[in-house]
């Protein structure tokens, strides 16, 4: 049966998302060798299989892990808290999550360590309806603001709106779920925060809807990283040797993915699942967004800055996200 995503319930999606992965991981240790002698390295996903995931399939198909003496499991989880915890219990070794995510559980305890930045600024942006004459963040006021129900978003809008010289008390939100599209589409809001630029904004344009996004890093909030790859203190303790090669064969992954667009993105889509379709014309949209923000110009692919991390925590401080002390240099490693 094929399930078209963008009508697929958030309920829907985590039942069987979780099922899918209980499965997968039910039998999975960090210590785990291949019988010919490879080390096993089993991988989270932060969502469906989806282009800014094509690096791992290109090494994959590539051969650049299994010259690396690696063997790698690309798997699918629920959702990012499970990801992270399936790691931080050593039930997985890797998991794509995000770096505000990261922060947000080491003040919780949960002893997870970003080894990486993927996409190194944010997804994650403010998309507005052109109809309704929203010029600037400020211009929300008396608008309808469509949310999934997470407190970090809000922060993340009423910090533009004021950044923007508009005040944040006067924003009314609308919890909408995961039913962002569909929100947008019949028009029961204005804008929404949660939607991806490289996702929901180009689903909403092929519906026929006009869009400005409202990137948060101009209206004062960090220019973080969207995506990274985390793995536990103790993973990076037993495997940091196996970690590092995963994280070089990557590069090469993404090196060629940047050089042959088309031919990796085609990787992908092959290794698709019936579960969870790709619109491949939407999909090569995305990572010609996705590529430069990938790009860490001079720097080594995943490199991470203690400065990011430090402005992450502050402005995650301020916002009351975190209330426990985070210190940025064992949030993150470099290997």
């Amino acid at each position: 049966m094929t399930v078209n995503l963008r009508k697929w319930s958030t309920s829907t999606w985590k039942a069987t998302a979780l099922a899918l992965v209980l499965l997968v991981v039910a039998g999975c240790g960090s210590n785990k060798q291949a019988a010919d002698g490879e080390t096993e390295i089993t991988v989270l996903l932060d969502w469906y299989p989806n282009a800014v995931h094509t690096f791992l399939y290109a090494a994959q198909e590539q051969g650049y892990f299994k010259d690396a003496g690696l063997k790698v499991n690309l798997q699918t989880p629920a959702d990012t808290n499970d990801a992270l915890k399936l790691v931080a219990t050593g039930k997985a070794d890797l998991a794509l999550s995000y770096q505000m995510q990261v922060a947000i559980s080491r003040s919780e305890g949960i002893p997870i360590v970003s080894v990486g930045a993927i996409v190194r600024h944010p997804l994650n942006q403010l998309l507005v309806l052109d109809s309704e004459g929203i010029n600037s963040p400020k211009d929300l006021i008396g608008k309808k603001i469509g949310y999934p129900s997470i407190p970090l978003d809000e922060a993340i809008v009423n910090t533009m709106v004021k950044s923007d010289g508009g005040d944040p008390s006067k924003l009314s939100y609308t919890d909408v779920g995961w039913d962002l599209i569909p929100a947008m589409t019949t028009k029961k809001v204005d804008a929404i925060i949660g939607g991806y630029v490289n996702h929901e904004k180009l689903l909403l344009e092929k519906e026929g809807e006009k869009l400005t996004a409202f990137d948060p890093s101009k209206y004062g909030v960090p220019d973080y990283y969207e995506l990274v790859l985390t793995a536990s203190e103790e993973g990076l303790n037993n495997k940091s040797a196996a970690i590092k090669k995963f994280i070089e064969a990557a590069a090469k992954g993404q090196a060629y993915t940047a050089s042959h667009p088309d031919e990796s993105l085609q990787l992908l889509l092959d290794e698709q699942s019936e579960e969870f379709p790709l619109d491949a014309a939407v999909e090569k949209q995305s990572l010609a967004i996705l590529l430069p923000l990938m790009d860490a110009g001079t720097e080594p692919f995943a490199s991470q800055s203690e400065q990011s991390w430090n402005d992450v925590i502050t402005w995650l401080t301020e916002q009351g996200q975190i209330s426990k002390d985070v210190k940025a240099a064992e949030a993150f490693r470099n290997l």
